[in-house]
């Protein structure tokens, strides 16, 4: 099986328990869910916190270095096909970003199947950036894979909304 088939397949079965997950969400936000939700593999879950602290620090070098070269990024109905476009592009500034603003992780689900990891994060992004106060809630989806040992990130899906924005 192909590595773009694998990823597909594991982000569908993410989406499918998202879903899964939505459904049994009780109304009220806030509330604990129905359902205990898996756990992001522990070894992915590094990757992605160390990803994170890299933007923070501006080292765009060890961000980068944390994915394949075949990434796929979609942001913003946008898409990046690569390490090398998600760094001449938007890599830099995520750095910035990050730097300027605190962010704060609420929710991790996530699981593993074989070589493929998935991980579905909830957070809330607040500070000010470029003389404009931001306070976000966002999502994150990433698509890991064991390679020579290590894991590696394949696929970024992130998603934000104005946190008084009701859903």
């Amino acid at each position: 099986m192909n590595l773009a088939r694998s990823a597909c397949r594991m982000a569908c079965a993410a989406a499918l328990l998202a879903a899964t997950a939505a459904h049994a969400h009780p109304a009220a936000h806030g509330a604990p869910a129905a359902l205990t939700a898996p756990q992001a593999p522990a070894e992915a879950a590094k990757v992605i916190d160390a990803f994170h602290a890299a933007l923070r620090q501006g080292d765009t070098a060890a961000a980068a270095a944390l994915l394949t070269d075949a990434v796929l990024i979609f942001e913003a109905g946008g898409a990046e096909r690569s390490k090398a476009e998600y760094a001449s592009a938007h890599l830099p500034g995520d750095a910035v970003f990050a730097q300027a603003v605190g962010s704060e992780l609420t929710r991790r689900t996530g699981g593993t199947s074989g070589d493929l990891a998935w991980a579905a994060s909830e957070g809330r992004t607040r500070g000010r950036y470029k003389d404009r106060d931001v306070d976000r809630i966002t999502t994150e989806t990433m698509v890991l894979r064991r390679q020579a040992g290590a894991w590696r990130i394949v696929h970024v899906h992130w998603s934000s909304r104005a946190a008084s924005t009701a859903h």
